[in-house]
């Protein structure tokens, strides 16, 4: 039997993960496409081991936010669904991977958590960019500020040298005085 390695591009699994509530999610039926299983069977799975899976690992959307997930991905229908769907955070896609066993699972699994991994240090690498653009700005205000004040002392200048100054009393000898 051959040893036949699942490759999903990064740029699929990546266009998978979603944010909401302040997280970075991915959606049970997404999860279980990538899995190769149907999703109530991710589900069974899920539910049989309910306490591997605490809300920050796994929560339902609310209508709401299943509404607005849905119009991001251009999608109208629910898919047949009951239920709203559930969604996991990188915590409960790596629980994931303790309740699932198949290879398939596995290797996917994996990629995510690195596609998590590189996300998470792309995010902290645009921070320090922001940093230091934020520090370049404010250099330049600062000499902006100063620019405003060198010109405006030469224009105080070069009014006074404009104006004729008034005669300057003489001290020291002077010839008339004889």
């Amino acid at each position: 039997m051959e040893n036949k390695k699942v490759i999903i591009p990064d740029e699929i699994v990546i266009s998978k993960i979603y944010y909401i509530r302040g997280q970075k999610v991915m959606l049970d039926s997404d999860l279980a496409e990538l899995y190769g299983v149907e999703t109530r069977r991710l589900n069974e799975q899920v539910n049989r081991n309910k306490d591997r899976f605490p809300e920050d690992f796994m929560f339902r959307l609310n209508e709401e936010e299943f509404q607005t997930l849905m119009s991001q991905i251009a999608t109208s229908k629910r898919g047949g669904r009951r239920k709203l769907p559930y969604v996991f955070t990188e915590h409960g896609v790596l629980m994931l991977s303790s309740v699932l066993n198949s290879k398939q699972a596995i290797e996917v699994n994996i990629q995510i958590m690195r596609i998590f991994t590189k996300i998470r240090q792309m995010l902290a690498d645009n921070t320090e960019i922001r940093l230091e653009v934020e520090r370049i700005k404010n250099k330049l205000e600062n000499q902006d500020k100063n620019m405003e004040i060198v010109f405006k002392y030469l224009d105080e200048l070069l009014e006074k040298s404009n104006k004729p100054s008034p005669p300057r009393k003489r001290i020291g000898f002077k010839p008339d005085d004889l």
